[in-house]
């Protein structure tokens, strides 16, 4: 069997990302598919993450670059040169190499006509990149990495953390971990760790949590197989201690995830808590990664296909506590799915807003009189938290806002704001909702 030409692979995998039709959640499989495997794997990854991260300079490069754009049918030879940029800016790969297997690769995808084209947007670049980077980053969303409607929906929300909030963006999320309770507790494995010459830190807010001072895959964790510890972002880990004050004083309480996959929220609250939980999600494919977990982790829960804004699926016995980790725009988690900035669009907030609106008052007609939602999103976006909270509760006279008294994050209305930080958490929104008994 042939070795695969990376950047071809890498090329086709990021031309439906450019046309705005996929996602770098497809990469995995689209490796897969070609064959690619170890330390090229790894390399593929970089390149197409670090090109998604990079994605408003690139362009702006190769249009300077480009005498005329190419076809919509050629967006595999538009990555390839995105690529070699790329690489000749951010990588430490020779230049020579840069330009010569990235202008080749075009006779990988067939299109052979393109390696002279390439060869010669390069060898501009490498002739003239002072002069062409300062050219392009005059604009300021293009030196900060960003489309301009972001940053400037961030200057309005957030005017003394915009620019923080962009450069955070910008670097690569941390591998943290959660350490599951039930087998071992944070301090012995970071003992582990150290045993295995891994390198770590406890984070600073989430109980459970663990962070790499270095990535490694994950079969290189003590005890990942076993269950022992999983990977998941500290903010994403806060979720179980604000049900705590529910949760764990009512042993077996009945408790909705309603948008539950990939399932780390979900396996973390059986972790922490004796329940009878729920795990909803309309994705039947992606309920099944909850499953997966469950299994991995030895825990149980009843997993259902359904979509929640709807409840033909429920049997009409309310939930002690629902958690609602709402579809969001995902823009406190750019960091980690950087393709986000490509795929996004200013009206995506307002559609997502009225679905997340119409989840909120579904699910509060399942909840129990005294009962508890934790409405969560990865958004740093108002419309999406601040804003819809305060929406709710006006339409709402059975709800009230608990005040959530903890040391992370900051007051957003009735609930909590977490913005990005570099080496630290995601972006992340929390508000925890009461229902009145009266």
């Amino acid at each position: 069997m042939s070795t695969p030409d990376i950047r071809a692979v890498c090329a086709s995998a990021l031309a439906p990302v450019l046309d705005g039709k996929g996602s770098l959640n497809a990469l995995d499989s689209a490796l897969e598919s070609a064959g690619v495997e170890g330390r090229d794997r790894g390399l593929a990854k970089a390149l197409c993450f670090g090109v998604c991260r990079t994605l408003p300079r690139l362009e702006a490069l190769s249009k300077i670059l480009l005498r005329q754009s190419f076809k919509r049918r050629d967006q595999d030879i538009q990555a390839l040169l995105l690529l070699g940029l790329y690489q000749l800016l951010y990588m430490r790969v020779p230049p020579h190499a840069a330009v010569g297997e990235t202008a080749g690769a075009a006779r990988a995808l067939g299109k052979g006509w393109a390696t002279r084209v390439l060869n010669g947007c390069l060898r501009r670049f490498q002739r003239d990149t002072q002069a062409l980077q300062a050219q392009v980053d005059r604009d300021p969303s293009i030196a900060l990495l960003h489309p301009e409607w972001m940053l400037t929906r961030w200057r309005e929300a957030w005017p003394d953390d915009w620019r923080e909030l962009a450069e955070a963006n910008n670097q690569p999320g941390p591998m943290t971990l959660r350490v599951n309770r039930r087998h071992v507790d944070r301090e012995t494995y970071l003992a582990r760790l150290r045993d295995a010459g891994l390198a770590a830190d406890p984070t600073p807010y989430a109980p459970d949590g663990v962070t790499l001072q270095e990535a490694c895959d994950v079969r290189a964790l003590p005890g990942f197989s076993e269950g022992a510890v999983s990977v998941q972002d500290e903010a994403a880990q806060l979720t179980a201690p604000l049900l705590e004050p529910t949760l764990a004083t009512t042993p077996g309480a009945r408790v909705l995830d309603a948008c539950s996959a990939p399932g780390g929220k979900t396996a973390h609250l059986l972790e922490a808590f004796d329940l009878e939980l729920t795990a909803l999600d309309s994705d039947a494919e992606r309920l099944g990664r909850v499953d997966a977990t469950l299994t991995r982790l030895g825990l149980e829960a009843t997993t259902l296909a359904a979509d929640a804004s709807r409840l033909e699926w429920w049997d009409e016995q309310p939930f002690d506590a629902v958690l609602l980790d709402a579809p969001c725009s995902g823009t406190g988690v750019i960091r980690r799915h950087p393709d986000i900035k490509r795929l996004r669009r200013p009206s995506d907030i307002r559609e997502l807003a009225a679905l997340q609106a119409r989840l909120l008052d579904t699910l509060w007609m399942t909840l129990a009189p005294g009962g508890t939602l934790l409405y969560a999103t990865c958004s740093v976006m108002p419309e999406e938290n601040v804003d819809q909270i305060a929406a709710f509760l006006a339409r709402t006279p059975d709800a009230s806002a608990d005040e959530l008294n903890v040391d992370w994050g900051r007051p957003a209305g009735a609930g909590r704001q977490l913005l990005p930080r570099i080496e630290g958490h995601d972006g992340f929104f929390y508000a925890r909702l009461r229902k009145t008994t009266a």
